[in-house]
Order: C-alpha cells, then structure tokens, then sequence
C-alpha cells in the first residue's frame, strides 16, 4: 500500500462522498492506495459494477419481475445503489435523475422509469449531446412532458419549454419563438406503441409479465417538415439539430457548470433563483464551462477537472447529503445488504420519509437540495435512521470496524484516541469540539475501552457500536 497522510486520506474520503457515497473501510484502502488523480480516474471509468445480480434479486422478489410499483422499482435501484463497486454509475444517474425530473405519478410505469435510469447510467458521463438525445427519445421523459401530444400544426410547447428552461440554457438565454421552433422541431416524436398501451391500461396483463415498458418511434407523417428559425440558426430543423445547436450555446455550458457545481461541490441557491443570483464561485464556473469545450461537451472530462480543482479539494462537508445518499451511504458502510432481503422494500421508503421519492419527483424541478433537505420531520427520520443502522453491531460492516479496532494498538483505547479514530473511521471528519468532547465524555463514563479477545455482543463492542451510533447522529455525518 502507498504510504498515505491523514490529509490524503481525508482528501480520498471526500471524493468518496461525492462521486459516489461514502467508503467503507475496505473502499478507503483501496483508493487511498492510488494516487488521488488516479483514483479520480478510476472512479469516472464507472466500470465492472459487479452489484447484486438481477437474477437473485428477482428470484426472491417476485414483484421485481414485472416492476408494476414504485416501490419496488425504487427498492431495486437502492439494491444497486448499496452494493455497486462502481458507484459513480449510481451517483451519475441520481444526478441526472434530478435535473431531468421523470416520475411516476404521471407516467404509471415503474420500468420504463428504470430505463431511464439505465440511460443516465449509459449515457451520464459521456457527450451532452448525446444524453440530450436518448433522453429526447425516452418514454417516460415523452410522457412526462406530454410530447405524445405534439403534433404537426398542433404543437404542444411542454418538451421544449423544459429542454430549454430546466435542462440546458435557463431562463434569459431564449425567446418564447425559440420556444415554438423547438416544439415544432420535435413534433413526430412520440411512443411506438402508444395505441396498444392505452388499451392495456385498462387491464393489466396477468402476473408475472406486467405492464409493457413503451418504445421511442419518429412519425415522419406527424413531423413539421417547414422552415424553423432557432437560436439564429434556420433551416428545415429536426430534433437532432435542435440538440446540436443548444449543445454549442456558452450559456449551456455555463448552466451544465452550475448543476456540477451545486451537486458534487458546494449547495447553490435553488435552480429557480439562478437567473437572479450569482453562483457561489464565478471561476469555478468559468473553469468548468471551458472544461465542457475542450471536452466536446463531455460530462466526464468536466467532472475529470472538478474533481481535480482546488475549489473541490477546499469543499469538504459544504453540502447537505440528500437522503438517498444519506441511505444508501449508510446501508453501504454498516455492510447489511449481502443478498436480497424482504427489508428492502420498507428500507426504499426511508428517502421518501426524508422528502425524496425516489422515482417520483415533486415536479418537473425535481427536488430543491441542500439545507431545504432539513427540517423538524425529516431531521428526525434522517438521525434515527443512520444511528439505528450503524450502531447495530450484527451489521457485517461494524463487525469490520470493530475487528480493525481490535486489531491495532493492541485494542486498547483512551476514550479520546477512540472517538477519534471512530471519527476517521465513519469519514466525519473533524467535528467541532463541543460535539468531540460530548462523545468522549459519553465513552469516558465508563473508562478506557479494551477490544483485545473481545466477544461478539459483549460489553466493549457495544460500545463501540453505541459510539458509531452517536457519530452518525451528528450534524457532521448529515453533511457530504
């Protein structure tokens, strides 16, 4: 193993929480033993995920062989969340997921939700323009948006209000004309089988096969083929050009910069409040729209130079976890999730009780971040969560901690040098002193602790796990 500095492996931990969530111990090991470019190079290759397989998740969860409930499909992407070896697939995809809002209440179709989720996972780090086009093609996103109902001389302006608004230029960087021409653009854009889907929906098919996920089809017949101005740019424009020329806008770049910045750096204000507040690092925005050129509008290049930058080594726990981070980062360091288990569809609520559905957006502004994940209720559900979770000392993962525990310093700890390496351990951080000397004073009630020879579940462990328990309650743990 390299020989690493507590600052660098403070500093792997903290890309650890943002291109994916969180590390285990073993994860820590291993990153830390890489150069920290290297290891930013490896996370973004997002490669041999090697998660729980589908199969064994469906061979006990009959429900997940149609994917009729949100639960269940929520339940299922939580399984890949917990249990990936390449999280920044998951991480990329929950992004998008909530810049891209797509839900179910409207769409009634938990797997073709998960198909675009598969998309984000294909598609998320690579060109804009292409991600811009599979989305633009997806079912859901047509459903969501009603492009289904956009139709040549006859168009319906929801799609590309949004492309335009929420997804890529933002308000002040278009015309309501622009508006129109876009719409016009993707009329013919609509589902292959939208006949046959609404006839089924009446009655769903006999288990197990479910709902039929709908397919993309272009109807050339449907589609305005005439003059479209957009952008300042004319011509007989299909969907395709209208992605083109978007992809090429500086102010695209920008509002793709800011989304980064505010996701896997820092909070920002909520996107509705951009056009009339400044980012919180006007060159840190300047630095990743360039990235987004010299990358040809890639996402990962920019990512690549995020990662890398000071403004992000210098932006530890300057984000509030979103609580399906928080969860899965959680269910990934207590270890519990080693096969598939009736648990888990209760356990794929426990965001929503913290005010984020998975698979199911508010509205088409997907969820309003940061401090606005905190409140009275969701405070309570997010502490008892995580305390619960990691201070039960059958968990594989705390069975680990405590093992490492054991077996250095010959087990034996001052209550200080022990909640300090917990600390270390959990990836808090330095918490301020008042909470330090809280928790030490809680472990000096009952003096020095010895691992050595210890026993499962007796006195020394549970400390430990009411510790760890302790730990995850602070106002340090709720933070990315």
């Amino acid at each position: 193993m390299t020989t690493t500095t507590a600052r660098d492996t403070s500093l792997h931990a903290h890309l650890l929480r943002r291109a994916g969530f969180g590390a285990t111990p073993e994860e820590l090991d291993h990153y830390s033993a890489l150069s920290y470019e290297d290891a930013v190079d490896e996370l973004l290759r997002a490669e041999n995920p090697q998660n729980l397989p589908d199969d064994l998740i469906r061979r006990y969860h009959t429900d997940m062989h149609e994917l009729r409930f949100s639960n269940s499909a929520a339940a299922y992407w939580l399984y890949r969340m917990v249990t990936t070896k390449a999280p920044m697939q998951e991480k990329i995809a929950l992004f998008w997921h909530g810049i891209f809002a797509t839900g179910y209440a409207k769409t009634n179709q938990a797997r073709s939700l998960l198909n675009q989720i598969e998309m984000f996972r294909n598609f998320g780090l690579g060109k804009l323009d292409d991600l811009l086009l599979e989305l633009a093609r997806d079912p859901s996103m047509i459903i969501w948006l009603d492009n289904q109902d956009n139709h040549n001389g006859a168009i319906n302006e929801n799609w590309g209000r949004e492309l335009l608004e929420l997804f890529t230029l933002g308000i002040g960087n278009y015309t309501e004309d622009d508006v129109k021409e876009a719409s016009r653009a993707f009329t013919g854009w609509t589902l292959g089988n939208a006949e046959y889907m609404a006839m089924r929906a009446s009655k769903d098919s006999i288990w197990p096969y479910g709902r039929i996920a709908w397919h993309f089809d272009f109807r050339d017949g449907d589609h305005d083929h005439g003059e479209k101005t957009f952008l300042g740019e004319t011509g007989d424009l299909n969907g395709d050009d209208i992605i083109r020329i978007i992809c090429r806008q500086p102010a695209t770049a920008r509002y793709i910069a800011r989304h980064l910045y505010d996701y896997f750096v820092a909070d920002e204000e909520p996107v509705p409040q951009w056009p009339y507040t400044p980012p919180k690092d006007p060159e840190a925005i300047d630095a990743l729209a360039q990235a987004y050129f010299d990358g040809d509008h890639n996402i990962g290049h920019m990512l690549k130079v995020l990662f890398n930058s000071d403004f992000f080594k210098e932006a530890q726990f300057a984000r509030v976890k979103g609580p399906a981070e928080l969860v899965a980062g959680t269910m990934r360091l207590s270890g519990g999730v080693t096969r598939p288990m009736l648990e888990m569809i209760s356990d794929s609520d426990l965001p929503a009780y913290m005010g984020q559905t998975l698979l199911n957006p508010p509205s088409v502004e997907g969820w309003h971040e940061g401090t606005e994940w905190i409140n009275s209720g969701s405070l309570v559900e997010r502490v008892n969560f995580a305390a619960k979770e990691i201070s039960d000392i059958t968990k594989p993962g705390v069975r680990v901690i405590i093992d490492m525990l054991a077996n250095a310093d010959g087990g034996h700890y001052a209550p200080d040098a022990l909640v300090d390496r917990c600390l270390e351990i959990m990836g808090t951080g330095q918490v301020d002193q008042e909470t330090r000397d809280s928790l030490v004073g809680r472990v000096a009630e009952k003096g020095p602790i010895s691992l050595a020879g210890h026993q499962s579940g007796d006195d020394a462990e549970q400390r430990v796990g009411e510790l760890l328990g302790l730990i995850a309650s602070t106002t340090e743990y709720q933070l990315n």
